[in-house]
């Protein structure tokens, strides 16, 4: 794992968990000239209370303050609810609307947090900017993201929108840990979050479906009933609406059948949702859209690709189209592959880059 020099000022993100506290809390025990800041994504006036962990609220930068006053470092808080609002949680509706499922928090990082950290590091006169991910800066002859060490918390799927210039100024000191050791970590610093459970959920979503939210905001759009059909077309029932569909549901179709029935097409030019065997959901190729590699074009060789954060790596082709898009085939028939979702291309533990699955899964 690269490190700068001790002494080095460092931005920490600090969103009142435990990893980015012991981020900031270990930065400043190693001699770094720590900064911890906070995102204000959410309104002000609402209210949150879930049982699992949460993401971002007025209470976790609560969190976030009093661990930099247990610590002694300055600590700052900029609103960002509007770009927050307009890069992500618009996104999200738009995507269900238009029968994709998006990934909000890979969003968040690309268009929000990093863009937005990365320039407050500078303007605070920091050279670094530090993260609670679970992942790895190494520096060869290049910066490049790494896997973290232990594969249960390694979060780099979320960050391979970051741009090699970036990552010379991005640290994340707790991806050589697991989780218990960061924990305990937290214990030895005396921190209040040390217990503190981990987000769970959509932070803007939290404590309901998310179909009500999509509902709530745009009830007009989102309620348009169509078909649902067989894999041969045959009208089988009737939805109401794209956003309550995914690849590979099998709940909640609202379609009476002998045999367990599968999403495996959600078609928003035909307003019409596909259902079938669990087979018809294995695809070996798919199309992805605004690709982004980390250090340049991969030189032809096999990668591996994960086509959401909890699947397994599986070994691919990539074929490099124009627009920054590409054409993956996988050695192996991949389970229900998402358009909307993120694609990460690893070689080796490096993360190559990634992008975002299109509609052509085939």
């Amino acid at each position: 794992m690269w490190l700068p020099p001790h002494g080095s000022r460092v931005v920490v993100a600090m969103s009142g968990g435990v990893d980015s506290s012991v981020t900031a809390a270990w930065l400043k025990h190693e001699g770094y000239d720590v900064i911890g800041v906070s995102l204000q994504l959410h309104d002000a006036s609402e209210q949150i209370e879930n049982k699992y962990g949460t993401c971002c609220t007025l209470s976790d930068i609560g969190d976030a303050r009093r661990v930099a006053e247990k610590i002694g470092i300055p600590f700052y808080v900029s609103d960002m609810e509007v770009e927050f609002r307009t890069a992500v949680i618009d996104d999200f509706l738009n995507e269900y609307i238009a029968g994709r499922t998006p990934n909000p928090c890979v969003q968040c990082n690309e268009k929000v947090k990093f863009s937005r950290l990365l320039d407050w590091a500078l303007d605070l006169g920091a050279d670094y900017l530090a993260t609670g991910h679970y992942a790895l800066v190494e520096k060869t002859d290049r910066f490049e993201l790494h896997r973290g060490v232990y594969p249960e918390k390694d979060q780099s799927y979320f960050l391979f929108s970051i741009r090699q210039e970036d990552l010379a100024r991005c640290l994340f000191p707790m991806g050589g840990l697991s989780k218990n050791a960061v924990r305990e970590l937290a214990r030895e610093y005396g921190l209040a979050v040390a217990n503190k459970p981990d987000s769970q959920e959509i932070c803007f979503v939290q404590g309901r479906k998310y179909q009500d939210f999509v509902e709530e905001n745009v009830p007009e759009t989102a309620r348009q009933p169509g078909p649902i059909v067989n894999e041969v077309g045959e009208l089988v029932g009737e939805h109401r609406g794209l956003y309550n569909f995914t690849i590979g549901q099998r709940k909640g179709l609202g379609v009476n059948s002998l045999e367990p029935l599968y999403v495996t097409e959600i078609d928003p030019a035909l307003n019409r949702v596909v259902v079938g065997s669990e087979a018809g959901l294995f695809k070996k190729r798919c199309r992805v859209e605004r690709m982004h590699w980390i250090n340049g074009q991969p030189d032809g060789r096999p990668l591996k690709a994960k086509i959401r954060y909890r699947s397994r790596e599986s070994t691919c082709r990539v074929d490099l189209l124009a627009d920054s898009r590409c054409e993956v085939e996988f050695e192996s028939a991949q389970r229900a592959i998402t358009p909307g979702q993120a694609i990460v291309f690893y070689d080796g533990s490096r993360v190559a880059g990634g992008g975002w699955i299109g509609d052509l899964c085939v």
